[in-house]
């Protein structure tokens, strides 16, 4: 059962942190270089840019999915390996897993949908919108995204560390004296 709790551990770490990864210095890039050229750019100018973040939002709300089902399957394991094995918790390793997981909630369900709206109204998609709406809208989302990126290179500098902790051997042994809750 150990090496079961280990192996789910390890894989959902390693996954969370290649997904991030993959995203944030591959797949994301890709929306505002190669699917502009796909959609047509320069000719059709703005048009392609609208489809290239429009195809980005897409994606990004699957990316969050990973990061919620990665976040939640890591607490999970962090409480079954305490109850199962007895060993002492981590303050440090359940604090980066609940700030990661923390990150990954706030930029699906807050940020994330905060950006679809300033994408639409930079494109005039959300109803009547005046130049300085948009230029407006385009400035704020600049903003926004370069929070997201900053967000993202933050995870990816925690979730090292994550799957660093979850692949080392051993680990926290039960001490002599129990502290409260089980935390060292």
């Amino acid at each position: 059962m150990i090496a079961l709790l280990r192996l789910v551990g390890t894989v959902n770490a390693a996954l969370w942190f290649g997904g991030t990864l993959f995203f944030t210095l591959i797949l994301g890039p890709a929306f505002f270089s190669d699917m502009l050229t796909l959609f047509g750019w320069p000719k059709t100018g703005m048009l392609a840019r609208y489809y290239a973040g429009a195809v980005a939002q897409m994606m990004i709300e699957r990316y969050f999915i990973i990061q919620y089902c990665c976040g939640a399957i890591a607490l999970a394991h962090l409480a079954v390996e305490r109850l199962y094995t007895g060993r002492v918790l981590r303050r440090s390793t359940l604090y980066l897993v609940v700030g990661l997981f923390g990150l990954g909630l706030a930029g699906g369900l807050w940020l994330q949908p905060r950006m679809r709206q300033l994408h639409q109204t930079m494109y005039g998609l959300s109803g009547p919108v005046t130049p300085a709406q948009a230029e407006q809208a385009r400035r704020a989302f600049g903003i926004w995204h370069g929070i997201s990126q900053s967000a993202n290179l933050v995870s990816l500098a925690g979730l090292v560390i994550y799957l660093w902790q979850v692949t080392r051997p051993g680990g926290a042994q039960r001490p002599g004296g129990r502290t409260k809750f089980g935390l060292e």
